[in-house]
């Protein structure tokens, strides 16, 4: 008989529903609930309006945009950190997350003390016409910055697994640094990259603490949705807040279902190639 070092399956697969119930699922039928108590045309108007609808435009189309771009120089920095050998790269390394570590609140004064108009940053590029702070702009940064860690930590492990042998093996089979990039190393790692660059995008959207600040939060222009949620709380409308709240879980569950769907792909080719 195999000894198990942890209890029976019984044992800890009802520890586990137990902790995800009290923990993740209560708390996601409240909010439901609270959504559907009430009449629905209320929760209908407040989450099609049209302040919300811009506010929407804004985070979700922000949120793509700065996971795109995190993925491009995601990239970049987890291959120069998986690869290469120079002085100072575990403190570059450890940097990576500084933004998982830092309060949002203090990333978003931080940010925006650097690029606000008087800024070390926003001085120089208001006089060339350039308004970061309290712009749009402000606010692609802010989701840049707190979305980076994600592309990097999900690539490393699979660049690192991406042995030298196998580049070797396609310069000497006459492919360009090119065409090894493009049809062995990037393909291998396009998975990863995927998952990235998707989990980059579920923390941008929802993200509040680090946004606020920066945007201005100028109504109809700057106003992202997390934070139409506390105007509605502080109007006392929780319906409201719970129906804006209900959108946004939506949404996130539509982004772990793509990332899921993303691996389970992913192992059904890798397997699928090691027959």
């Amino acid at each position: 008989m195999k000894r198990r070092i942890l209890p029976g399956f019984r044992l800890t697969l009802g520890y586990s529903v137990i902790y995800l119930t009290l923990i993740v699922l209560i708390p996601f039928v409240a909010l439901t609930a609270r959504a559907f108590n009430g009449t629905w045309a209320h929760v209908w108007g407040v989450v099609t309006s049209h302040r919300l609808i811009v506010s929407y435009q804004l985070s979700f189309g922000t949120a793509l945009v700065a996971s795109l771009i995190n993925g491009v120089f995601g990239f970049i920095t987890a291959w120069v950190l998986t690869r290469y050998r120079f002085p100072g790269r575990r403190v570059i390394d450890s940097l990576i997350d500084l933004p998982f570590a830092l309060p949002t609140a203090v990333a978003g004064i931080a940010l925006t003390a650097l690029y606000a108009p008087n800024g070390w940053v926003g001085a120089p590029l208001a006089k060339l016409g350039i308004a970061v702070a309290f712009n749009r702009l402000g606010i692609l940064i802010a989701l840049v910055f707190i979305g980076f860690p994600f592309v990097v930590r999900t690539l490393q492990p699979v660049l690192a697994a991406l042995t030298n042998d196998v580049e070797e093996a396609a310069a000497l089979l006459g492919a360009s640094r090119f065409q090894t990039f493009r049809r062995v190393i990037f393909p291998a790692a396009l998975p990863a990259l995927i998952t990235g660059i998707t989990l980059s995008f579920g923390r941008a959207v929802g993200e509040y603490g680090s946004v606020v600040f920066i945007s201005g939060n100028i109504p109809f222009k700057t106003e992202i949705t997390p934070l139409l949620i506390i105007a509605k709380l502080e109007q006392y409308d929780y319906q409201g807040a719970a129906g804006i709240g209900l959108v946004m879980l939506l949404a996130s569950f539509l982004i772990l279902a793509f990332v899921n769907a993303i691996q389970w792909w992913n192992t059904r080719r890798f397997n699928s190639s090691s027959l």
